[in-house]
């Protein structure tokens, strides 16, 4: 009796747990149908991107794009700035160390030396007079700059136009006096040739005849030494002038000792970029722009001209050959980013400075007027330091 009752408990057991086993692999219709919804793709997906150890994620393109941060008083955070909250730049010349540079404002005559991370030091404050286009409009370093740290100005005053040389602390002294002033065409540039001489663009005064007139400096291209006589090697012993026929220059540029540069100039009708040879005329333009960008300041390599433009608010770059003429598209950019370039000078790490003048005529962000480094823009897009 009790084999045959734990027999009969051992065979219910199996089939309860049979039971339950069939149960489970019961399937049975919804009761409540779900709705129709689209079949999944069977395209491919992407999967998940790969990843290295150490390394940031590849940024995915759906993501929410976050604006650029924008400056907040004197404070901006793009890292291409390196001064801020001046008043509109006239002038801006690269120390040797490549790393500050010498700023002139336009209307103030201010001339300060800027760093990043640092205060500006103003270094000298000339009187100047900003009318009918004048200021200080140039700077160049001495050729011995990094012994004697002098530089030179281009200042209009109350009587003329002229060329001065500072030592920090020191008052201006004159260097080359009497260049005419007049309702227009007071603006000059100035460029150190790698030959220990200066070059010196005047504007014509607002009289195009002063140009040409060989007794005037108006209008002209000159090269001289450090006291403002004609410098060694010049096409006339006697004379300054290496060029004449220019109009408003906005700057000088290129490449010390290959017997050419590039002058920026305004003119009646259009401006133009020209290539100067020292003893030779003026001759047409290299480019020219009829809608009159307002060009400036010029940076110049071997291979690239960079031109400031004002009222444009954007860049312009060439790439002249050997025989002067361009290759590829000049090509505009930069367009709507700092506002109104003004200055520009080439870095001794290639880096391109740059001044805005956007308290004149623009429209300024709280960190305006500001001093930029960038490297050169190629077309297209410009890459930030």
């Amino acid at each position: 009796m009790a084999a045959s009752h734990r027999n009969r408990r051992l065979l219910l057991s199996a089939t309860a747990v049979v039971g339950a086993l069939l149960a489970g692999c019961a399937q049975f219709p919804d009761e409540h149908p779900r709705p129709w919804s689209e079949q999944p793709s069977l395209e491919p997906q992407a999967g998940p991107q790969p990843s290295i150890e150490g390394e940031a994620p590849p940024p995915d393109p759906d993501a929410p794009q976050s604006a650029p941060a924008e400056p907040v008083g004197c404070e901006d955070p793009d890292t291409a700035v390196i001064a801020t909250c001046l008043e509109p730049v006239g002038a801006v010349a690269v120390l040797p160390d490549g790393q500050g540079a010498l700023v002139g404002e336009r209307a103030t005559g201010r001339v300060l030396l800027v760093r990043r991370d640092a205060e500006p030091v103003e270094l000298a404050r000339l009187p100047v007079d900003a009318s009918a286009g004048g200021g200080l409009t140039a700077l160049a370093l001495s050729p011995s700059y990094h012994e004697d740290e002098l530089f030179y100005a281009y200042i209009t005053t109350g009587g003329d136009n002229r060329v001065v040389r500072i030592a920090a602390g020191d008052s201006p002294k004159p260097v080359l006096t009497g260049i005419p002033k007049g309702g227009s065409g007071n603006s000059g540039a100035l460029f150190d040739d790698g030959q220990g001489a200066l070059l010196v663009a005047t504007g014509n005064a607002g009289n195009p005849a002063a140009a040409t007139d060989p007794a005037s400096l108006a209008g002209k291209v000159l090269r001289i030494n450090g006291f403002g006589d004609p410098a060694e090697g010049n096409p006339r012993p006697d004379s300054p002038v290496i060029a004449a026929g220019l109009s408003d220059p906005g700057g000088i540029c290129g490449v010390p000792g290959l017997g050419s540069f590039w002058v920026t100039d305004r003119r009646a009708g259009e401006d133009v970029l020209h290539q100067v040879r020292p003893g030779r005329p003026i001759g047409p333009p290299a480019w020219s722009w009829r809608e009159q960008p307002g060009v400036t300041g010029c940076a110049a390599d071997p291979g690239t001209v960079v031109v400031a433009l004002r009222d444009a608010a954007a860049l312009y770059t060439l790439h002249p050959s050997p025989d002067g003429a361009f290759t590829g598209q000049p090509t505009k950019v930069m367009e709507g980013t700092y506002g109104r370039f003004t200055a520009a000078a080439l870095g001794p790490d290639g880096l391109v400075w740059l001044g805005t003048a956007n308290k004149a005529g623009g429209q300024p962000v709280s960190s305006d007027d500001r001093v930029i480094r960038i490297e050169p823009p190629t077309g297209g897009t410009a890459g930030k330091d």
